[in-house]
């Protein structure tokens, strides 16, 4: 670098006046300028501090840049409209206002109501940190962009929530409190819920009867644990959030449910009973669930009246999906189908007890477990239906439809009518 100095020299000259033939001395002043080296320690200071200049204004563009609302500033091509989310570092803090740096569009401020409802957030700010705001007004009467830091922050977390669903991302959260429908859940200051029916059976209120009191203090063992969830709902104009237990910490549930394989016959302690089925427990952190269908060959009404909470029993692995075991307790029994195959058909008269109505009809029993159903079409009306035939009744009927490959029988009523 160098310094430019004048230096003025002075000297005489004659000149001829070609009119006149007269000579004159005329003085000549001459100005220069001179490129002289500067003095090195001036150099090296504002060399290093200029240095040291562009070295924190890269780490200040490269921390904007790294955050997702840096990406979108630095993406903007039009100045911020009202609603949009923007970032920048803190410039100035005074009383009652804060100023914001949202280069290259100009400068932002929090002030008045904006500034007292932030109140909190604006304490542990320091000049130089990064913020993001949201544009509430852009009609300020000294150029200002009116910002907002509770909403940018009200949008950015529900912006997080949509990627935690997208990604499927494990939360680590804290059970607040509990009602009879579920849980209560806090996350980022938003309080979600957690339905009873997503809870893993580890944590499911297993009561047999039902009693939604009972449920409800069930529920409660859980406030104050710390559980893995997922989300699996977010809205925020309604400002509601769902979570889910099930589709947690499901990395370590299918290395558990690896060591199993359908088929394998496994012995377990039922641990509940709900109408849909039995849940039972084959090991620590694993459970499997015998659906009402698979419980018996016969009819179940209730899975309270062939097992009891506490009772070991054993069953077959009939499907494993999605880090869920399914179980079939009827399927260690003969299959009483197989029999009736040989020794029933088609057409064929028989006799069966009743043992069931539902809105299709009746349905009439030839032997223990196997089934027909008396179609309601045949009586004109349920009420007809009913009056002729009684629960606990045998009747005389024709096999009209005979599948015992599938388990489906049809009979058609002979008697009386």
């Amino acid at each position: 670098m160098f310094k430019k100095f004048k230096e003025t020299i002075t000297g005489s000259s004659k000149v001829v006046d070609s009119g006149s033939n007269t000579v004159s001395d005329t003085k000549t002043t001459v100005t220069k300028e001179t490129l002289m080296p500067k003095p090195a320690k001036v150099v090296k200071e504002k060399s290093a501090k200029a240095k040291k200049m562009a070295e924190e204004a890269l780490a200040m563009e490269e921390k904007k840049k790294a955050t997702v609302m840096g990406k979108l500033t630095a993406n903007m091509k039009n100045p911020p409209i009202i609603g949009d989310l923007v970032e920048g570092p803190v410039i100035a803090i005074e009383k009652s206002s804060i100023y914001i740096d949202i280069a290259p569009f100009g400068t932002g401020i929090i002030y008045g109501r904006e500034f007292m409802t932030a109140r909190d957030i604006i304490k542990k700010i320091n000049i130089g940190d990064v913020v993001a705001a949201k544009i509430v007004d852009t009609a300020h009467k000294e150029g200002y962009y009116e910002l907002s830091l509770k909403e940018a922050r009200q949008a950015i977390i529900w912006s997080e929530a949509e990627s935690a669903i997208k990604e499927k991302k494990t939360l680590d959260l804290v059970v607040k409190e509990a009602n009879k429908g579920g849980l209560l859940i806090d996350w980022q200051g938003i309080i979600g819920f957690l339905p009873a029916s997503q809870l893993n059976s580890e944590h499911y209120p297993h009561i047999s009867d039902g009693d939604k009191d009972k449920i409800l203090d069930e529920l409660k063992k859980l406030v104050g644990m710390r559980l893995a969830v997922t989300m699996i709902t977010a809205d925020p104009k309604e400002g509601k959030l769902i979570f889910s237990e099930k589709g947690a910490g499901s990395g370590e549930k299918e290395k558990i449910v690896s060591k199993y394989e359908v088929g394998d016959v496994v012995e377990g302690t039922v641990t509940g009973i709900v109408d849909f089925g039995v849940f039972v427990k084959l090991e620590e952190g694993l459970e499997g669930l015998v659906h009402i269908s698979e419980i018996d060959w016969g009819l179940v009404d209730d899975p309270r009246n062939f097992v009891k909470v506490a009772a070991k029993i054993k069953a077959k692995i009939i499907e494993i999906a999605s880090g869920k075991i399914s179980l079939s307790m009827k399927q260690l029994k003969t299959n009483p189908w197989v029999e009736v195959a040989k020794k029933y058909k088609k057409e064929m008269a028989v006799t069966a007890v009743i043992i069931k109505f539902n809105k299709h009809g009746a349905l009439a029993s030839i032997e223990e477990g196997v089934a027909g159903l008396v179609h309601v079409s045949e009586f004109g009306s349920e009420e007809k239906l009913r009056k002729t035939l009684e629960l606990g009744k045998t009747y005389n009927f024709k096999i009209s439809l005979f599948d015992p490959e599938n388990q489906k029988m049809a009979l058609s009523y002979t008697g009386v009518k």
